[in-house]
């Protein structure tokens, strides 16, 4: 049976950044920013998505590619069986994440059906009673129930009649909300104060400052979500004439963008309702909690703003969840040989086993999030530079040279992916381990 491919380059491009766009560029990039830093840690945030992320991201297409395999065979059929690690480890960290993704996934749709049906909370103790209801439970495990067969319906139609279709129209209507909801945001009392405080200021001292430069770190390297196989299952569909770097630019680029537009939201909201320490304090209670609480201020406008947000988020979490199970229905479908439809409902059913405990308890999410969401994820992006870096620089170069990139680009990217990349992901990795272990 052929291989399926994508309609065009815009296709791939889209599902791409579909994948790399998520509920963590919505909030995570404000979350962060409070932490201090404001205009140092935008800028670092920048350099490190350049100089470390697209690299990899580069590698991860050319691994898919070159090799046309799942992301579980890739690594052996380039570089033989001491890689089959690497290929479990793929199939381990996206599994891990979309466990755990479905229960916050079904979170934001229940928080948008009650916006939708019953209006905003009055206060924060009724906001409170909402959320402790929706983390646990019968309505938690129904949600991520609802998140997975939403998600596997979108798998099970295929890359083109799937996927590529919701990316489609997805991410334009995820941006149009979300430049939408960034006009309004910039009417808002607190705007420009909240532009000034998160986004403008400027000091020098937090260049060098642990907690900054962790933060972009996290920020950047997540938000690309390059490691964990589902750029590499998506490149495996790609053709031979899609120029790999201007592709991964345009992902990287619609990602930030994504990011940055998004705190031009935050950024106005936390000011004009004085949600300054509840986003230092806590990300999903600013989201479940503080946010719809702020916004019944408003009356009927507040409630519409929150219906575009949480249908934004709801958007943004699909289009990941969907690229985090193509990874192993894709393995399954190359192993196995199994038909599409089987291999979607097979792996459907384990992820909803293995993220139970996350749906039943925060702790369980927040272990889940740790090590899935962040030990795997830097771990899968050390060893793509290690492995096309200095393992196969030459399928690298060879891959990109029959796409027609320049000499001096190649030379750039490989440079990058040799003595950037690594020592700078591996501290990455050394400070998650020194987290999970403190934690």
């Amino acid at each position: 049976m052929a291989k399926e491919q994508w309609r065009s380059g815009l296709g791939f491009v889209l599902a791409a950044a579909g994948s790399a766009v998520g509920l963590g560029n919505l909030w995570g990039f404000a979350y962060r920013a409070s932490q201090g830093g404001g205009g140092a840690f935008l800028l670092l945030y920048v350099v490190i998505v350049l100089l470390v992320c697209l690299p990899v991201l580069v590698a991860e297409m050319v691994l898919g590619r070159s090799t046309g395999q799942s992301p579980l065979l890739a690594p052996v059929a380039a570089a033989g069986r001491r890689w089959q690690p690497m290929g479990w480890l793929f199939v381990l960290a996206a599994s891990g994440i979309l466990a755990f993704y479905a229960v916050l996934m079904g979170w934001t749709g229940a928080t948008l059906v009650q916006t939708l049906t019953q209006g905003l909370p009055a206060d924060i103790a009724s906001a409170e009673a909402f959320f402790a209801g929706l983390s646990g439970g019968r309505s938690a495990l129904i949600g991520q129930l609802l998140s997975l067969v939403a998600t596997a319906a979108v798998v099970a139609a295929g890359v083109r009649g799937g996927i590529e279709r919701l990316s489609r129209w997805g991410l334009p209507l995820l941006f149009v909300l979300l430049i939408g909801l960034a006009v309004w945001a910039a009417g808002l009392d607190g705007a420009s104060e909240g532009y000034r405080t998160f986004l403008l200021r400027w000091d020098n001292s937090q260049l060098q400052d642990p907690t900054t430069i962790r933060n972009a770190f996290t920020q950047a390297f997540f938000s690309i979500g390059t490691g964990i196989g589902c750029i590499l299952a998506y490149s495996a569909y790609l053709n031979r004439e899609a120029r790999l770097p201007r592709e991964a630019v345009a992902v990287v680029g619609m990602d930030t963008a994504v990011g940055i537009v998004a705190g031009m939201v935050t950024f106005p909201v936390v000011m004009s309702f004085g949600l300054q320490e509840v986003i230092s304090g806590s990300t999903l209670g600013t989201i479940f909690i503080a946010l719809p609480t702020g916004l019944a201020s408003l009356g009927a406008a507040g409630q519409l703003v929150a219906v575009l947000f949480f249908a934004l988020a709801l958007i943004a979490a699909l289009t990941s969840a969907v690229s985090l199970l193509e990874v192993p229905v894709a393995c399954l479908i190359d192993r196995l040989g199994w038909p599409r439809q089987r291999a979607v409902w097979a792996c459907t059913a384990l992820i909803f086993v293995a993220g139970l405990p996350s749906a039943m308890s925060l702790d369980a999410l927040g272990w889940m999030d740790s090590v899935f969401g962040g030990l795997l994820l830097i771990l899968g992006g050390l060893l793509l530079s290690l492995l096309l870096g200095w393992v196969l620089p030459e399928r690298f170069n060879k891959d990109l040279s029959a796409s027609g990139t320049t000499p001096a680009v190649q030379m750039l990217l490989l440079v990058m992916l040799r003595w950037v990349a690594p020592p700078v992901v591996a501290l990455g990795l050394v400070f998650s381990v020194l987290d999970l272990v403190k934690a």
